[in-house]
């Protein structure tokens, strides 16, 4: 045996990578967390290489019509900064040859990240790779070749030497078939192939809502192409039936981790009845402190001063964004409270709204101020119907409510560094992460969350933020919180943020110290490595 790696070289999977606003082939959290992963492994030297999809038209632009509910435009946008490998892959979809050009950016400070390209004028479905997460059930299933199996192939044909492949949620999993079917090819039997092929993955899983992990039928995975040479009693072992995505990356890997503390115990609870499933662990997300934490924020509290100033100025600047885009002016001096993200029922974005008895005297004496934005998926009634009621409250409470329309990284960073609070309520235990809550809290912009996703770790009520809602889970949930809601904002929230500056100054220098210290995308990249990555190669080292 010749000299090994101490540090092992890792392809990163992932359908969205959220690296720029510029960039938008991302649709929210999952993909500014892949994004994030890879500009830590470059700021921390890691081997690491990023494996996506080129999406041509990103996933949606999402604005208010004039009746006050989303629609959907999907605008073509430019990347002439990506450059050419010059390779091409060919994948099999429908029996028929699907040609894949790879592209290759590391334009945003980010590890080098090659992206997959079907559309070619030799391809009879150029459309595949034009929309993330749109399209029919078969599209889908082609989009997860053209990751996993033409991923793998592009990895191959690029001459890059990988010793692990992670898959970042099941939409990868394919390139665990090929990896399959390369070993079979070699000799191996099935048995021996999928042993083995473990030995060179790890997992993570992000949704702890049973629905939201993606199954197929086999009937639709076998015309589509996605068995690769392997048979349905394989497919099915590894799977299923239907075969489940996230079986899946269990079945696959040797190693696989949950995104907070909370979220790795839901996991393993959710998963528990999965035989011959990896171990999950539970490694919580983390941010880039580069791309979201403010400059002026960074350097005032390296210089342990200065640090409302540089508030105020973060908080202008939100202010002038709303009025640029509304028309409407807020008022500087009231507490903004700020709701920012994907809009998925189970986030209850509208909580805040079901009691009209509360809420009224606050923003009617303008002690409160509620910006919200968030974009659903373009097939979730359910989410813009949300959505919709958010806006009606904004059109109700001109200047005091505010919906900013087709949220993205720009605004993102706009709101995460300019708001007061940051509100978030999830259902516990459907939040897995919830990584807006963290770079909000490293600009010094106090969180006031559920005890679920990251929040369970991270709060030091009243230090650095506030929880309310005490964990409950059971009846009565929505009114349970509720009550908790605004028993929290009265009577905590309310009073220091009026009357003791001081104290306010104080909850946001915390508020910064946890969120570098402990939620960066640094400590969680290092995390993998030393808990995930290093461990399956000593592990493969023994073995051989």
């Amino acid at each position: 045996m010749g000299k090994e790696k101490k540090v092992p070289a890792v392809a990163y999977f992932c359908m969205e990578f959220g690296l720029h606003p510029d960039f938008p082939i991302y649709s929210g959290g999952l993909g500014v967390l892949a994004g994030d992963y890879l500009k830590a492994a470059a700021d921390a030297g890691y081997p690491v290489v990023g494996v996506g999809i080129l999406w041509r038209k990103g996933y949606t632009a999402q604005y208010i019509n004039d009746a006050g509910y989303p629609y959907d435009v999907s605008p073509e946008y430019n990347y002439d900064f990506l450059k050419d490998t010059g390779v091409k892959v060919q994948v099999t979809i429908k029996q028929q040859p699907v040609t894949c050009k790879v592209w290759l950016t590391d334009h945003f400070g980010n590890v080098p990240l090659y992206l997959l390209d079907a559309d070619l004028p030799e391809n009879k479905e150029p459309w595949l790779t034009h929309s993330l997460y749109r399209g029919s059930g078969d599209d889908r299933i082609a989009q997860e070749i053209i990751l996993g199996i033409g991923g793998l192939r592009a990895l191959r044909a690029l001459g890059l030497e990988i010793d692990l492949y992670h898959f970042n949620e099941g939409h990868a999993v394919l390139a665990g078939v090929e990896l399959i079917r390369e070993k079979i090819s070699t000799g191996l039997s099935f048995e021996q192939a999928l042993n083995a092929t473990r030995r060179e993955i790890v997992f993570t899983t992000h949704t702890p809502v049973p629905a939201g992990n993606e199954a197929h039928h086999h009937g639709a995975l076998s015309y589509v192409g996605a068995y690769n040479g392997l048979s349905y009693e394989q497919m099915k072992q590894i799977g299923g039936d239907p075969f489940n995505m996230t079986v899946a990356g269990l079945k696959l890997s040797a190693l696989a981790n949950g995104v907070s503390a909370l979220h790795g115990e839901t996991a393993q609870k959710m998963w528990q009845q999965v035989g011959a499933a990896a171990p999950i662990i539970a490694i919580t997300n983390g941010v880039h402190q580069g791309t979201w934490q403010a400059a002026n924020i960074a350097h005032a509290y390296a210089q342990a001063e200065g640090l409302l100033q540089a508030r105020q100025e973060n908080k202008a600047n939100l202010l002038a964004e709303i009025e640029r885009r509304t028309g409407h002016v807020l008022d500087p001096n009231g507490l903004v409270i700020g709701f920012a993200r994907r809009a998925a029922t189970y986030k209850r974005g509208d909580l805040i709204f079901r009691n009209r008895e509360e809420i009224l005297p606050l923003l009617e004496k303008g002690r409160i101020q509620l910006v919200f934005s968030g974009k659903a998926h373009p097939q979730d009634e359910g989410g813009k119907s949300m959505v919709a009621s958010i806006v009606a409250f904004a059109r109700e409470f001109p200047g005091k409510v505010v919906f900013l329309e087709n949220y993205d990284m720009r605004l993102g960073k706009i709101l995460t560094s300019g708001c007061d609070v940051w509100l978030n309520n999830p259902q516990r235990p459907q939040e897995a992460s919830g990584t807006s809550g963290m770079k909000a809290g490293m600009n010094g912009v106090l969180n006031f969350s559920t005890l679920d996703g990251w929040w369970v770790e991270g709060c030091a009520h009243g230090k650095n933020g506030w929880q309310f809602g005490d964990g409950y889970v059971g009846p009565d949930q929505d009114d349970h919180d509720l009550h908790a809601l605004f028993h929290v904002l009265k009577n905590e929230i309310l009073p220091v943020y009026e009357q003791d500056k001081a104290k306010w100054v104080k909850m946001m220098r915390a508020s910064i110290k946890t969120c570098t210290q402990q939620f960066s995308a640094r400590r969680m990249v290092d995390e993998y490595y030393d808990r995930l990555y290093l461990p399956l190669v000593a592990a493969e080292r023994k073995i051989s």
